[in-house]
């Protein structure tokens, strides 16, 4: 996909790794709605941002806690830019908690914005998407491939995001491509607290958000990709 003047929507685009996102898309061209829910001054500085770079950006805030979000999200980026090429599902909760610790609420709260608001998100995008052959990246990480005991509502959420890229993949084939990034440690957690081994890698270089931009731009631009898990993290998966 030629991505200059192309229009993307990145959840959780207002900080960390889904900012960085938010960025690399408008350098390579993009126009870019970001999404936000409680990071409204976050959102605005990326936008900004965006619209130093010569692209067209807007904030739009949804709560994907909320089911009833997704749709309407979709049809705020489409009525503010034009139309839709590239949704980018980054949005996440990382919450850490021993297993008899998560009551009913964390769990389905966890569920709910990682794994249930991408599936609205996807199924709302999907006509507008089929139209301009475009594009769907999932955000996952390491813990949908590995059992992280102290994270584990987040762990299962992530595995759900890696099946789902899968079944949509197929679901929305050809007019469609659905894949998935699953970086390593790229910035340290927000609440301080360390994900599973997360020292440990192959490589001997430190990952970066950068790193996980790359791998956004080779997707989003290789028409005969789809389904695929890309795994970014120096090699910690193998260990």
């Amino acid at each position: 996909m030629e991505l200059q003047d192309r229009i993307a929507l990145v959840t959780g685009g207002a900080h960390r790794v889904g900012r960085a996102l938010a960025l690399a898309l408008a350098r390579a061209g993009c126009d870019v709605a970001v999404h936000y829910h409680s990071s409204a001054d976050e959102a605005d500085r990326t936008v900004r941002d965006i619209r130093a770079l010569g692209r067209r950006a807007v904030p739009l805030r949804a709560d994907l806690a909320e089911p009833a979000s997704a749709a309407p999200l979709i049809e705020e980026t489409v009525l503010a830019l034009g139309a839709l090429d590239i949704l980018v599902n980054s949005a996440s909760l990382f919450e850490r908690a021993a297993v008899a610790d998560i009551d009913v609420e964390a769990w389905d709260r966890v569920l709910a914005v990682n794994l249930r608001a991408p599936f609205l998100l996807s199924r709302a995008a999907a006509p507008h998407l089929a139209r301009r052959r475009g594009s769907i990246v999932n955000i996952a990480d390491l813990s949908a491939l590995q059992p992280w005991p102290s994270y584990a509502h987040h762990a299962v959420s992530k595995a759900g995001l890696v099946h789902l890229t899968r079944v949509l993949a197929r679901a929305l084939a050809p007019e469609v491509r659905v894949n998935a990034i699953a970086p390593g440690t790229v910035l340290p957690p927000e609440n301080g607290s360390a994900e599973e081994g997360a020292e440990r890698r192959l490589l001997d270089v430190a990952g970066t958000p950068e790193d996980v931009e790359r791998a956004l731009l080779y997707l989003v631009g290789s028409p005969f990709v789809t389904g695929q898990v890309l795994v970014v993290d120096g090699g910690r998966s193998l260990l």
